[in-house]
């Protein structure tokens, strides 16, 4: 998503249309929220390490599970978001005279559709993960 932008000639090439991901605000969120959750996930590799090679260390799991929750959150907020965005991308609203892109702009709908449903994805791993941080510390 980061790096998704078309450029469409019109009538010269000094007259040109842009689509590119930092227009909308929507999907600089998704793309910082994005970035904010993959950090997370390199720095807490060595917390969950530890917490591997001391089983009976439960604070550090209770804190992996906080944290993993709110980066679920994080991440399934941002892909909402841009969900929203996408599907006016597509659609257009015929109420608000927002016209769809997608015909225009198709290489750039393609890239934000496939990056909306990565996070999507991520997002369910990322539950699944917390589902069974949950249970380990439980069992603990």
């Amino acid at each position: 998503m980061g790096t998704t932008d078309q450029t469409l000639p019109f009538f010269t090439q000094f007259f040109q249309f842009q689509a590119s991901y930092d227009d909308l605000p929507a999907f600089t969120f998704f793309v910082v929220a994005n970035a904010i959750a993959s950090g997370y996930l390199v720095l807490s590799l060595p917390f969950s390490i530890g917490g591997i090679v001391r089983p009976h260390a439960a604070g550090i799991k209770l804190m992996l599970l906080i944290f993993d929750t709110l980066v679920v959150a994080l991440t399934t907020a941002a892909a909402a978001v841009a969900t929203a965005i996408v599907y006016l991308a597509h659609n257009g609203n015929a109420n608000t005279n927002w016209l769809a892109i997608c015909q225009q702009f198709n290489d750039f709908c393609q890239r934000i559709s496939g990056a909306v449903v990565a996070s999507f994805i991520a997002a369910i791993i990322l539950i699944f993960l917390v589902v069974l941080s949950a249970v380990a510390l439980r069992r603990h």
